[in-house]
C-alpha cells in the first residue's frame, strides 16, 4: 500500500510541484566564494584587526593561538547562524511546511528575489561556515571533521543534482531536507557557540558556566531528537517521491549527522560535571579558609 493513501491529509510539500530551486543555483560556486571572502575580510581587518581587542582586552591577548583561532570562529559562526536565522524563518517555513509556496514565489510581493533565492545563498553560508572552520580552526575533533566535511558535501550535491542536465526528479525535496537539517542545525546549534565564548571570558565563573554548559547539553540533545523526527516526519510523508537511492542514502546520512551531534552533547555534558567539580572545589577551599580564619581569630582573643 502507498504511504500516500494512508493519509488522507497529506503534508503541502507532498502536494507541491516545486520545480527548479533557483536562477542562482548555477551560480553556487561564485556565492560561497562571495561568502568566504567575506569571512576573511571580517576576520582579518574587522575580528583580529580592532574589535575583538576592543571589546576583551587582555581575555583575547593572553590567550594561545589555538584558543584565539577558536575565540574569532565561535564569534563569526555565531552571527552569521543568527542572520541565517532571521533572513530564512520566512522562506524556510514557507517551502517547507506551508500550502501555495514554493522555490519561484517572490519573497515579497512584485520582488524579483524569490524564496528559493534565499534559500541558496543562506544554504552557501552555512556551508561557508563549516568550510572557514576547516582552514581556520588549529584543531579539530575527527567527529566535527567528518560532521562538516559530510554537511559541505551534501549540501553542495542537493543543489547540483538540481541542474541540467543531471536534474533529478526528487533533488528539489531532498534541498527542502537539506534546509531542515540546516534550520535545525541553526537553531540548536547557536548557543554553544555563546557558551564557548563565555566559558573564555569568565573562566572561573564554574557555577554559571555548569548551567551554561548543561543548558548546551540539553539544548543540542533536544535538537537532535526534534531534526530527526521532523526529518523522518517528512521523509516518510514524500516516500513514493524519492526513488531507492536516496531511500538508502538519506536516512544513512541522518544517522551519521545525528552521532556528530550527541557526541556534542556528550561533550558538553563533560564541560558541564568538569564545572561541577570546580564549584565544589571552590567552595571547599573556601569553607576551609573560613574556618581556618575564625581559628585564628578565637586564639587571638584568648
Amino acid at each position: 500500500m502507498e504511504l500516500l493513501t494512508r493519509h488522507p491529509h497529506p503534508i503541502p510539500l507532498n502536494t507541491k510541484r516545486l520545480g527548479p530551486i533557483s536562477d542562482l543555483a548555477p551560480f553556487s560556486a561564485l556565492i560561497i566564494s562571495i561568502v568566504l571572502v567575506i569571512f576573511f575580510l571580517v576576520r582579518f581587518y574587522v575580528l583580529e584587526g580592532f574589535l575583538i581587542r576592543r571589546l576583551y582586552g587582555s581575555i583575547y591577548t593572553e590567550m594561545n593561538e589555538r584558543n584565539r583561532r577558536g575565540f574569532i570562529n565561535h564569534h563569526i559562526a555565531g552571527v552569521t547562524k543568527l542572520i541565517i536565522l532571521i533572513v530564512a524563518a520566512y522562506p524556510f517555513i514557507s517551502v517547507a511546511f506551508c500550502k501555495g509556496p514554493s522555490f519561484n514565489t517572490p519573497f515579497v510581493e512584485g520582488s524579483v528575489v524569490t524564496l528559493g533565492d534565499i534559500l541558496i545563498v543562506v544554504s552557501q553560508m552555512l556551508i561557508g561556515i563549516y568550510i572557514f572552520e576547516l582552514i581556520y580552526r588549529v584543531n579539530l575533533s575527527p567527529v566535527a571533521v567528518t560532521h562538516h566535511i559530510g554537511t559541505i558535501f551534501i549540501g553542495q550535491a542537493a543543489i547540483a543534482i538540481s541542474l541540467r542536465p543531471l536534474r533529478e526528479p526528487d533533488a528539489y525535496v531532498e534541498f527542502v531536507l537539506c534546509t531542515v537539517w540546516g534550520a535545525f542545525d541553526a537553531v540548536f546549534e547557536l548557543f554553544p557557540h555563546v557558551a564557548i565564548i563565555l566559558y573564555r571570558i569568565f573562566p572561573q565563573w564554574h557555577r554559571f558556566l555548569s548551567r551554561v554548559f548543561l543548558f548546551s547539553c540539553l539544548t543540542t540533545a533536544l535538537g537532535t531528537v526534534a531534526e530527526t523526527v521532523v526529518t523522518m516526519w517528512l521523509f516518510a510523508s514524500t516516500w513514493d517521491r524519492w526513488r531507492l537511492a536516496f531511500k538508502v542514502v538519506t536516512p544513512v546520512l541522518h544517522v551519521a549527522f545525528s552521532a556528530a551531534q550527541i557526541h556534542g552533547s556528550l561533550v558538553f555534558w563533560r564541560m558541564y560535571r568538569r564545572q561541577k567539580r570546580f564549584q565544589r572545589e571552590y567552595d571547599a577551599e573556601t569553607k576551609y579558609s573560613d574556618v581556618g580564619g575564625e581559628d585564628s581569630v578565637d586564639d587571638q582573643r584568648t
